[in-house]
């Protein structure tokens, strides 16, 4: 723009930002709030859910992350726009600019949100067409074949039951991270590429092409290094963690999966346990009103107990097993440090034990002479503490040992020898001289968490690209074969007579 002043020129530029241009083109409206958009123009976009051609009058169905909407066009539209809703199919991608108007009385759809609404088109614009999808997605998916759903689950995700899932999910893990932050806790990420040591589960390695014939291992969990922040003055820490086992699978279980985990100094069991209830019965009373806790406090019950009574250490204790939103929480304490194992081909000859929980786990305090004097080892209890939900373990935890002297004699039961000890966890003992601080903590399994608030089947339909029950990708198509320039690189070579 310019302006002639006295014989001179003065030019104004006005400069708007690229996000400016973009709210001027397009000031999308989502779905859900057409509803108050009556008598006003808007520009909705998303997929076609359905189109009904009822002679003159087509209607659409035009659905987003946030709801359905119905799309009206008919004589009035225009003899192009009439023509170019007739070619529209299921899931095209779509942008629709129109006319809100209310619904008279008889033709309210009181089952939909927007049903006191349609839009008049006035505009119609295809983004993008589709293929005819493999399978319905509009049901909730339960009845089709679920590899099929995996194959596809880009196009699964467009399932409204899904979208809430992943919704849930997130809310569920933000409300985590505020509760804890409130709380004072520090959110810190651990690596994912680390060192292979026994915990209890196979590890997933990862070749080094640097160092030949040596290996990354991911994090069964990030167990060690929490213990090395408690070591390095965190105090309060927590992570929304991705964790990987090499283990077969079932409904409640992944080759990777995510956990809260949290880890505090200075604390004792009834601290964590205490800090745990209050943020369970937060997630559940905020997020989840609709629901009910059976009992609160949680019940406690001896690993003793529940076994004897119930058979199993995560017992269902709901006393009506068809009320579909009742929450039955309990604790189980008091376990066993060690069990014997029948594999004697480990370190030594002897008897062979194992720990119930993990070896970084303190004895209970009036049982640490038994287990520095490696003496009654079946009856040492650990401070772990489980927490299960109708019938399912969610999270477990215990008090660790922070001094090395009693963290040897753990691995001195379980018969490893000194320099296995010290190659495989040589740097926590060495961590522990240096003043480590009281800690404990605990890890939720947040998927299976997710499941059973949303009262879904297994952890599939709460994570957005999972692995089938036996631990493929069948939309990626993993595990899959390297290219020989890849393995070379690595410094692997494939024997081809155990290839499967």
């Amino acid at each position: 723009m310019s302006l002639s002043c006295a014989g001179a020129e003065i030019v104004f530029w006005f400069f708007l930002s690229y996000a400016d241009c973009i709210i001027l083109h397009m000031a999308r409206t989502q779905i859900t709030d057409t509803t108050k958009k009556i008598g006003e123009i808007v520009d909705i976009y998303g997929w076609v859910a359905v189109r009904r051609d009822h002679g003159k009058i087509i209607f659409i169905d035009v659905r987003d992350r946030s709801g359905v909407v119905q799309v009206v066009l008919g004589p009035w539209s225009g003899e192009a726009l009439y023509a170019q809703a007739q070619d529209l199919r299921s899931e095209w991608v779509v942008h629709v600019q129109g006319l809100v108007k209310e619904r008279p009385a008889n033709l309210v759809n009181p089952d939909v949100p927007t049903g006191t609404i349609e839009i008049e088109a006035r505009e119609l614009t295809v983004i993008n067409q589709s293929k005819t999808s493999p399978f319905p997605l509009d049901t909730d998916g339960y009845a089709i074949n679920e590899e099929l759903r995996m194959q596809y689950r880009y196009l699964d995700l467009r399932r409204p039951r899904l979208l809430r899932n992943l919704m849930a999910r997130h809310r569920i893990i933000k409300h985590i991270r505020d509760y804890l932050d409130r709380e004072g806790f520090c959110e810190v990420e651990t690596p994912i590429l680390t060192k292979s040591t026994p915990e209890g589960a196979r590890d997933y390695v990862v070749p080094s092409r640097l160092y030949a014939g040596k290996f990354f291992a991911l994090p069964q969990s990030p167990q060690q290094y929490k213990q090395l922040l408690m070591a390095g003055g965190i105090e309060k820490y927590f992570q929304i963690a991705r964790c990987f086992r090499d283990e077969d699978t079932r409904g409640d279980r992944q080759p990777e999966f995510t956990q809260l985990d949290l880890e505090m100094s200075f604390v004792e069991r009834e601290d964590v346990m205490r800090l745990n209830e209050a943020l369970l019965i937060d997630i559940v009373t905020t997020l989840f009103p609709e629901k009910k806790i059976q009992e609160i406090p949680f019940p406690r019950l001896t690993y003793k107990e529940a076994m004897e009574t119930y058979g199993t250490d995560r017992p269902d204790l709901r006393k009506d097993k068809n009320d579909p939103h009742l929450l039955a929480f309990a604790w189980v304490i008091d376990f066993p440090f060690f069990e014997k194992v029948e594999d004697k081909k480990v370190y030594h000859p002897g008897e062979q034990w194992t720990f119930t929980h993990n070896p970084f786990s303190a004895p209970r305090p009036e049982h640490m002479a038994w287990l520095m004097g490696k003496e009654h080892i079946g009856e040492i209890l650990t401070t772990q503490y489980d927490v299960a939900l109708n019938g399912f373990e969610i999270g477990g935890g215990s008090i660790r040992n922070h001094q090395p002297e009693a963290l040897e004699k753990v691995f001195e039961i379980m018969g490893y020898a000194k320099e296995t000890v010290t190659a495989n966890f040589g740097h926590m003992l060495e961590a522990f001289t240096y003043g480590t601080p009281s800690h404990g903590g605990i890890a939720w399994g947040l998927d299976r968490l997710c499941t059973l608030l949303l009262n879904e089947p297994n952890i599939r339909e709460v994570i957005a690209f999972p692995k089938t029950g036996d631990a493929k990708d069948l939309m990626m198509q993993a595990p899959a074969e390297l290219e020989e320039k890849q393995l070379r690189e690595l410094h692997i070579a494939i024997d081809e007579k155990i290839k499967k």
